[in-house]
């Protein structure tokens, strides 16, 4: 009876049937306060965002086309889209203030989507960065772009899903939200409440399957993208380790009304054929609740687990079966 059950959470999951789960520096005023005091609430703190982000959205224009950038460090370090430098060497940057410059492709991962760009300058304004492995669905998302030539954008909207995979565009891990994305949008940030950059807008989808798509909007988790930027700084390149599984997570609420064996966890929704994963006897409804010694309580333990360790690290992963508890090994793929 529970092997069922287990496989039917996995499958109906797989599926996505049904079941609900979670998982500038501003200048000093002498005169009256700024117009965005007099609003109340969310709409009050939505403008305060804007005002507070904008400054640090760029343009970003190369052979491949048009989008949107933001400066994560005040020397000049812009994160991007992979699709929206494509082969360039060289892009021109716009920044906020009108001023057009050359910037210099860093390198990236076109497999995330996701490119770094360096502009020479000192003190520019930056976006704060927060942690897209604490998100929550439901929770505000504002995305700041340059949608059809239309400069620094600003939409809002909420987080619609988290931990996405998306054949059509390739990706995986993907934020979904309904804030209003289109095409120049990408490369631009998705902020908080707060402000804090948790993704880079990559892509929204349109008339899938024949009906319209529209509030399909996509971004990478903002840790992931910091990831890249990380080792393309320190090391011109990208290595990120690999697994081969969908997952998702498991809650208290899921565990009572399926009849779960533990409270806490991510469910194995797929295995990729040949995979790490498939390799180490990973299975379709596995619950995974340990790698090496850290609890996986949600999906975002086991993503920051894993940007943690490089391509070839053996890890041993603790979980549950209808069969019972089983530990394995897994060596890490690229």
């Amino acid at each position: 009876m529970r092997t069922s059950m287990v496989r039917m959470v996995a499958g109906a999951l797989a599926a996505g049937v049904g079941i609900g789960f979670g998982a500038a520096a501003g200048a000093e005023f002498s005169a009256a306060p700024p117009a965005y005091a007099q609003q109340e609430g969310e709409e009050a703190n939505v403008v305060r965002v804007a005002r507070q982000a904008t400054p640090a959205v760029v343009s970003v224009t190369s052979r491949s086309g048009a989008g949107s950038g933001v400066i994560i460090r005040a020397d000049g370090v812009i994160l991007t889209n992979a699709h929206v430098v494509g082969n360039s060497r060289e892009v021109e940057i716009g920044l906020a203030n009108g001023e057009r410059r050359t910037g210099r492709v860093l390198g990236g991962d076109p497999s995330i989507d996701v490119a770094v760009v360096d502009v020479e300058g000192a003190g520019l304004p930056t976006a704060p960065l927060g942690n897209s492995d604490e998100l929550q669905v439901g929770q505000t998302a504002i995305a700041i772009g340059n949608p059809l030539a239309l400069e620094r954008t600003v939409t809002r909207g909420i987080v619609s899903a988290l931990n996405r995979n998306q054949a059509q565009i390739g990706l995986d891990e993907l934020i979904q939200t309904d804030a209003a994305i289109n095409p120049g949008n990408s490369g631009g940030p998705l902020l908080d409440s707060r402000g804090r950059v948790i993704g880079i807008n990559t892509a929204i989808l349109r008339g899938a399957g024949g009906v319209g798509a529209e509030g399909l909007g996509f971004a990478v988790p903002i840790n992931l993208a910091a990831d890249v930027a990380s080792q393309v700084l320190e090391t011109g390149r990208v290595r990120r380790a690999f697994i081969g599984i969908r997952y998702n997570d498991v809650t208290p609420e899921m565990a009572r009304q399926f009849a779960l064996p533990v409270e806490r966890g991510i469910i194995i929704l797929a295995v990729q054929p040949g995979s790490p994963a498939a390799r180490a006897g990973i299975r379709q409804g596995d619950i995974l609740t340990r790698i090496d010694a850290t609890p996986i309580n949600s999906t975002g333990d086991l993503r920051r687990a894993i940007r943690e360790r490089d391509p070839g690290d053996e890890v041993t992963f603790t979980g549950v079966r209808p069969e019972g508890s089983f530990t394995l090994r897994l060596r890490l793929g690229v």
